[in-house]
């Protein structure tokens, strides 16, 4: 198993430092009771007027012609290694408030909100999640009868990681490369725009 645990300039906590996208699963099979955990995770995200605006569509391994169902709505370069993850899921947006049906402006990052709950508690599990822009909101919202007023935000591949050697290519190139990010002062502002704040 490879390391990829962040290399952080500062410190952060165990969970946030070992989360990462990997595109090799194994075939090992995810325990029922730590899927309901993944979506138990998503449901205590925070969301403005407690809104919650996100809902999950989800298809499991051990249901082929409904996992085949979901994979074939992600990109082709994305079904290449998503094929092997024992959990898709498609995370869907309720772009307008229940009480009002006035648009929410903050549903997006809502979802955003509960997405990082389930992937960090997937890293608690020993488990690892993959989100993907890369599949077809038009076939998401024909297979799966998606109204209007949702729409279809990300897809998601979970598993318990696999060996790179499962991977070809860029993919494993990609796979075994160091994690990156963005300094703090190129993000973080303090006075004016693009003013770093002070340390």
């Amino acid at each position: 198993m490879i390391d990829k645990r962040a290399s952080a300039d500062h410190e952060i906590t165990g969970l946030i430092a070992e989360r990462w996208s990997p595109r090799a699963f194994s075939d090992r099979t995810i325990e029922s009771d730590k899927v309901l955990s993944l979506f138990e995770a998503a449901r205590w995200a925070p969301s403005a007027f407690n809104e919650q605006p996100w809902r999950f569509i989800t298809a499991s391994k051990g249901n082929p012609p409904e996992f085949e169902k979901m994979l074939s709505c992600l990109a082709d370069s994305n079904q290449v290694w998503a094929k092997r993850a024992q959990l898709l899921m498609i995370l869907v947006v309720k772009n307008s408030f229940d009480y009002n049906n006035k648009p929410n402006r903050w549903a997006m990052h809502d979802c955003g909100l509960a997405l990082e709950n389930l992937l960090l508690e997937a890293a608690a599990q020993g488990l690892q999640g993959h989100p993907m822009a890369g599949f077809s909101t038009e076939a998401v919202r024909e297979y799966y009868g998606v109204p209007d007023g949702y729409e279809p935000l990300v897809a998601i591949a979970v598993g318990y990681v696999g060996e790179p050697s499962l991977l070809e290519g860029e993919l494993k190139e990609r796979e075994l490369e160091k994690r990156e990010r963005l300094p703090l002062d190129s993000f973080v502002f303090e006075g004016k725009w693009q003013q770093p704040r002070e340390k």
